[in-house]
Parts: structure tokens; sequence; C-alpha cells
């Protein structure tokens, strides 16, 4: 396997591949929402911000779950990068990362709170932060290299709205 992906490196230049993955952006909640919910007006604002923010960056793959609202998140980001979403199991993240190492390129994985973490995993990278707890927390942006020689690194930044968790105020 490592021969292959080390192959496929090469046939593309040379160059390192670079993932960004991001959770979807705010969904509508509440008993109307459905169980396929899509983004709310917020939503659609930071699926913009991340496009715009992503333009520049050669995006060659996008990848999303088979839902609603990752598939809305990744949709600004695919138009203007000229390709399509393709839809990825997140229950079988080993599989995605093998089709990210096995062609070089620059890669959106839009997931879900509870699959980001396991993604950056499986692309061999040793994520650091506290998981995504908050519900209302969107604006987690990792990017996972995968250099030319063999080393995998993982960087976080935010985007869009920032996200500020609930504090309780003490009693007086």
């Amino acid at each position: 396997m490592f021969t292959l992906t080390k192959m496929s490196r090469e046939r593309a230049g040379g160059a390192d591949t670079v993932v960004y993955i991001v959770r979807h952006a705010e969904k509508i909640t509440g008993e109307n929402a459905g169980r396929d919910p899509a983004l709310t007006d917020a939503g659609q604002n930071r699926a913009l911000v991340l496009a715009e923010i992503l333009r520049s960056k050669n995006i060659s793959h996008v990848y999303s779950s088979n839902y609603t609202r990752t598939r809305n998140t990744a949709a600004p980001t695919a138009k203007n990068a000229g390709v399509p979403v393709i839809i990825y199991d997140p229950r079988d993240l080993s599989a995605l990362a093998m089709r990210i190492k096995q062609q070089a390129g620059r890669y959106l994985v839009v997931g879900h709170s509870n699959t980001i973490r396991e993604t950056v995993q499986a692309l061999g990278a040793t994520i650091t932060d506290l998981p995504v707890t908050e519900k209302s927390e969107y604006d987690r942006l990792y990017r996972v290299t995968l250099s030319q020689d063999g080393q995998t690194t993982m960087g976080l930044s935010r985007y869009g709205l920032r996200y500020v968790p609930d504090v309780e105020s003490e009693p007086q």
C-alpha cells in the first residue's frame, strides 16, 4: 500500500496532498427539522465563506456524507472548483482515507461532529484538540497534509462566525 501511495503522488507531480476537513454547517433543528435537515441561513452563509476560503487552494476533490446538510456545505466549494461532490460512507473512514492517499490532490471532506476526529486519524494525523462536543460548534477547519516524504501533519483554524461556548454565569 505504501508503494502505491508513493507512486500515485509521484504521478501527480510529487505534490503533497492536502485535506481540509469540516463539520457540516449549521442545520435546522427542532420539531420540523426532520431526519435529514437542511442548512439554516447561517449555515448557508458559512458554506459560502468556506468556499471563498478554499477558492485559492486548488481543490480537486470534494467528499461529503450523503446527508442534505453535508452536501449543502460541500456544494459551493465543489461549484467553485468545478468538481462534483463525491459521496462517502462515514462508517468506513478507512476506505475514504485509502482513496485520498492513492491520489495526490487538494481535498475537502465534509462530515459530522462524531466523524471529524476519526477522519483526521484515518489519514494518519494526530489530533490534539478536544473533540467537538457542542451542538452549536461549526467553525473548525482542519488541514491534514500528507507530505511526499511520508510525514503527516495536522493544523486547526476557525472560519466564519466564531463559535463562542455557552458559559453559565456564577450565582450572585
